[in-house]
């Protein structure tokens, strides 16, 4: 079964004009550029952003049931989740960063898979572009090399990365910025924080 019949099979409940209006924005998202390119394994959620939990995480309204999308290849500085767990200089700011560009919305996302705590991990439209990038190029988000890059889909933001930092833009303004997956581990598992 080819991808366009299973994403329109998705979109049964809508009307045919939005499923047409639908599959060519896909289509024409694909023509952007190879990070968001609709392919085997990848799938669409239209729904609009109900929640901005911080600079990598939103909620998504689809058809009365709320999806929590993890945007794919960055992570953004951790937010504060009590005591125990402080936030990152950044956190609360990269969050407000995010929420300007979808807070709101309705969307078209294209995502790749489920992640171990059940999110969808998807590409987020944005001013003719991604979030996704708009959070790394703003210095809002690290593209995420954890694990040696096993969760960078878009290679591309390694050196969108770098112009942020050469620019000292957002959590490049200041020394000494620690990625969350490491902060993850310093402080909220070794209680090391800085």
């Amino acid at each position: 079964m080819n991808s366009s019949y299973q994403t329109l099979s998705r979109h049964a409940g809508r009307t045919l004009t939005q499923s047409v209006i639908s599959m060519t924005f896909l289509g024409l998202v694909g023509l952007t550029g190879p990070a968001l390119a609709q392919g085997a394994g990848q799938y669409a959620l239209t729904g609009k952003v109900v929640q901005v939990s911080d600079g990598d995480t939103i909620n998504l309204l689809v058809d009365k049931k709320q999806h929590r999308i993890r945007l794919a290849s960055i992570d953004a500085p951790e937010t504060s989740h009590g005591s125990e767990r402080p936030g990152q200089p950044f956190g609360e700011a990269s969050r407000k960063n995010l929420a300007d560009y979808v807070a709101g919305k309705t969307l078209t996302l294209t995502c790749y898979e489920k992640d171990h705590y059940g999110r969808d991990v998807c590409d987020v439209p944005a001013n003719g572009t991604t979030a996704n990038r708009l959070q790394v190029q703003d210095g809002m988000a690290w593209a995420n090399q954890q694990a040696k890059g096993k969760f960078l889909r878009d290679k591309s933001l390694v050196g969108i990365q770098s112009d942020a930092q050469k620019k000292k833009l957002g959590l490049w303004s200041e020394p000494g910025a620690v990625a969350p997956w490491e902060w993850r581990v310093v402080c909220w598992q070794n209680k090391k924080c800085k």
